[in-house]
C-alpha cells in the first residue's frame, strides 16, 4: 500500500492506495498532518511506501521520521519521471504540475492531453501524443479574483465564491459573481478551444477543488477527476519502485 502527501498552497490531502486503487482520502490541516498520518498508518498497517508533494511552506525535512517505518520519495525536480519534460525552465515548474502531467501519462498513454487544475491558481498543462510534456499557462483562482478585486479596490465587497447563470448583474454582488464566475469559464472554453484548433483528438482533464462548481457551465467536452494530482503522485512512486 502506499500512502500519499499532497501538500497544497492551502490544504493538505492524504490519500492511501493499493496498486492503482484509491483506498481512502482525507483533506487536512498543516499542523495535523503528522497526527492524521499517524492515525492512517493504525489503520492501514500494510502500507510501505510513501511520496510527498509540495507546493506550500512546510519543512519537507520533517517527513524523514516516516524512512523509521516505509520507503519515503519526496518529489523534486531530480525525481525520474515517466515522460520528455521540454519545459525551457524545469526546476521552477511546480511540483503539482508535474503529478498531473503523471496522472495523463498513466490514464491516456500517446495522446494529446490538456490538464486543467482549478484550485489557488488555474493552471493548464499539455503534454501530446508523443509524451512530450510542452509546458502551459498559470492564471488567477477563483478566490484570487475575488480578493483581488476586494484589495485593490476602495468599495467592493469580498464575497464568497457563487456560481452565476446571468450575465447581466442587477447589482454590485451579483455584478462581481457573473464577473468572476464567467469569466473563468469563459477563459477555460477559449483555452480548450484555442488547444483543439491545434491539435487533433484532444483530451481534457478538469480537476482541483473548484472543478466540480465551473463544470457545469463549460460548454467544453471534459473528464471532471478530483482525485487526478493524488493518482499522478501515485503513479510517480509506483514508477520510482517498481
Amino acid at each position: 500500500m502506499n500512502l500519499i502527501v499532497d501538500i497544497g498552497n492551502t490544504q493538505t490531502k492524504l490519500a492511501v492506495f493499493e496498486g492503482g486503487k484509491m483506498l481512502f482520502r482525507v483533506q487536512v490541516d498543516s499542523e495535523n498532518i503528522f497526527k492524521k498520518i499517524k492515525e492512517i498508518q493504525e489503520k492501514f498497517k500494510n502500507i510501505s511506501k510513501a511520496i510527498v508533494s509540495s507546493v506550500g511552506k512546510t519543512d519537507l525535512n520533517d517527513f524523514e521520521s516516516l524512512e523509521k517505518d516505509l520507503y519515503l520519495l519526496i518529489l523534486d525536480h531530480e525525481t525520474p519521471l515517466p515522460f520528455k519534460n521540454l519545459y525551457s525552465t524545469p526546476k521552477t515548474l511546480g511540483i503539482d504540475r508535474i503529478a498531473l502531467v503523471c496522472a495523463s501519462v498513466e490514464k491516456y498513454p500517446n495522446k494529446n492531453v490538456l490538464i486543467i487544475d482549478a484550485g489557488t491558481c488555474i493552471t493548464y498543462d499539455f503534454i501530446n501524443a508523443n509524451n512530450e510534456y510542452l509546458g502551459g499557462a498559470i492564471s488567477p483562482g477563483l478566490r484570487m479574483r475575488y480578493k483581488a478585486m476586494h484589495n485593490q479596490t476602495a468599495k467592493l465587497p469580498l464575497l464568497l465564491p457563487e456560481s452565476s447563470n446571468s450575465l447581466i448583474g442587477d447589482a454590485t454582488d451579483q455584478a462581481i459573481h457573473s464577473g468572476v464566475y464567467n469569466g473563468i469559464v469563459f477563459e477555460i472554453d477559449g483555452f480548450i478551444e484555442a488547444y483543439r484548433k491545434k491539435n487533433n483528438d484532444l483530451t481534457v482533464i478538469l480537476t482541483g477543488g473548484d472543478a466540480k462548481m465551473l463544470s457545469k457551465q463549460l460548454k467544453s467536452s471534459i473528464f471532471a477527476n478530483s482525485n487526478f494530482l493524488l493518482e499522478g503522485l501515485n503513479f510517480i512512486l509506483q514508477f520510482n519502485t517498481n
